[in-house]
């Protein structure tokens, strides 16, 4: 099974993974310099619409020069020195107004030094292409912003379809072959999500592996740091600047390997074409190997229940955009406020009762998942809708958003780790597969996605 995400061949600087690009250097056939200005010639082109809130073309084009001049002294580089990336409007580049999408944060104080995550990209030589585009405040998985454009989805260069949220702007960066690799966040699926929808893989780590200083808080006990690139290994070589922490994994074969699927929640409401492709996907496990297992898993019915009072993402972004909302909530998207609202009025006891019951739940999920490497699911149970029609209702809006939620946020909910990876033929609209695990399982699963990626005959 083959990704052959239809994205216009006009718009493809990067057609492959970070080591097919890196052996392109060393044999002398491009250089940083050129790569870099061939992505920013992209960045103009109209596919790229929405994609970039700003772009650092100058400073992007004196690392490439840079790191060109250390490779002809035959200084030896950093695995990624040179290479493109590019960074959600969501982390502190110092000296700018960090807007995280909303117009509502433009009066807001220039960051006063890089986020911590945006120094450790530098400091591994990268080159910046660009802050992208995303839901305001972060704060959906479908990827509109109604004030800033909405970036289109290049799976389909015909018809505009959602890119999935929140992360757009950076699932499109890449898709478009604009950059190696680009830096979201994900509190509710934010990263997996855009990638399902865009034919990308997207990591999202335990959450503790990358640190948050220096990014604007959507939800304190959920926000996670992490990238979305074309292949399982170059998100792990993302991980390893992101986190300081490299996860030495190698590659493990499907065989023997041991997945559970849950009948419950994770595969209500499928399209037909990702019920399809799912039981296509497992089918093909099977028969190299893998041991795959069916439960109830009931417990997943349970988060609803949990969550309810107000839900933990709507009670502390409420805390965090307390101001935005209370005062100037009119200039903000209108489905954010409505979220954010379903907060404001929770008390402290219950707010600490829901973090109490999370945190019960999930040591019990642990002892459920523990002797699986893998809870394997969809990544979402729709391909990219179009746009126009999210934009005309809003019961339509919130209906796919919902949806587009529900398997990712159970992961968060978890405090897990989870892959996305493409699982579409390539005649297919891009659909994904979600490889979860439990919290601190980011090496063993690691292992697993890599052996699934092969094994799906995933063609970078």
């Amino acid at each position: 099974m083959k990704n052959n995400n239809p994205v216009p061949p006009h718009a493809l600087p990067i057609k492959d993974n970070i080591d097919h690009l890196l052996q392109r250097i060393q044999t002398g056939h491009l250089n940083y310099s050129g790569l870099i200005d061939a992505c920013l010639e992209g960045v103009k082109h109209s596919s790229a619409a929405h994609v970039f809130t700003k772009t650092y073309a100058e400073s992007a084009q004196a690392v490439a020069r840079e790191t060109d001049a250390l490779k002809k002294a035959g200084v030896a580089l950093p695995k990624l020195a040179g290479l493109p990336i590019t960074i959600k409007d969501l982390y502190d580049v110092s000296g700018e107004v960090t807007h995280s999408g909303s117009l509502v944060r433009r009066k807001s104080m220039p960051a006063t030094e890089d986020a911590m995550i945006v120094s450790r990209i530098r400091n591994a030589g990268m080159a910046i292409i660009g802050k992208t585009n995303m839901s305001e405040f972060a704060f959906s998985g479908v990827g509109i912003n109604p004030h800033l454009g909405t970036p289109q989805n290049p799976c389909d260069p015909v018809d505009h379809r959602v890119p999935g949220g929140s992360s757009s702007g950076a699932a499109v960066s890449v898709a478009l072959g604009l950059s190696v690799a680009a830096i979201g966040s994900d509190t509710g699926g934010s990263i997996r999500i855009p990638a399902a929808l865009c034919g990308l893989v997207g990591f999202k780590s335990t959450m503790a592996r990358v640190p948050t200083q220096g990014a604007v808080e959507l939800a304190r006990s959920l926000d996670t740091v992490c990238a979305m690139t074309r292949s399982v290994r170059d998100c792990l070589s993302i991980d390893a600047v992101l986190s300081g922490a490299p996860l030495d994994v190698k590659s493990r074969d499907v065989k023997g390997a041991r997945f559970v699927v849950a009948k419950t929640l994770m595969q209500d409401e499928l399209e037909p074409s990702v019920a399809k492709a799912f039981e296509r996907t497992l089918h093909l496990l099977s028969q190299q190997g893998a041991i795959i297992s069916e439960i109830d898993l009931k417990e997943l019915n349970e988060i609803a229940q949990i969550n309810a009072p107000g839900g933990i993402s709507p009670i502390e972004s409420y805390s965090a955009c307390k101001d935005f909302v209370d005062h100037e909530s009119k200039q903000m998207d209108h489905r954010v406020v409505q979220r954010m609202l379903m907060g404001k009025g929770v008390s402290a006891a219950d707010y600490l009762k829901l973090l109490d019951a999370r945190k019960a739940w999930i040591a019990r999920m642990k002892q459920i998942l523990e002797p699986f490497d893998a809870l394997i699911s969809p990544t979402v149970p729709l391909q990219a809708p179009k746009t126009q029609a999210l934009l005309d209702s809003d019961e339509e809006f919130f209906r796919v958003n919902r949806l587009l939620l529900r398997n990712t946020f159970a992961i968060n909910f978890l405090d897990g780790c989870a892959f996305s990876l493409p699982m579409h033929n390539p005649d297919e609209l891009p659909m994904g597969l979600m490889l979860s695990a439990c919290a601190g399982l980011d090496a063993r699963l690691s292992e697993v996605a890599l052996g699934v990626e092969t094994s799906l005959n995933f063609d970078h």
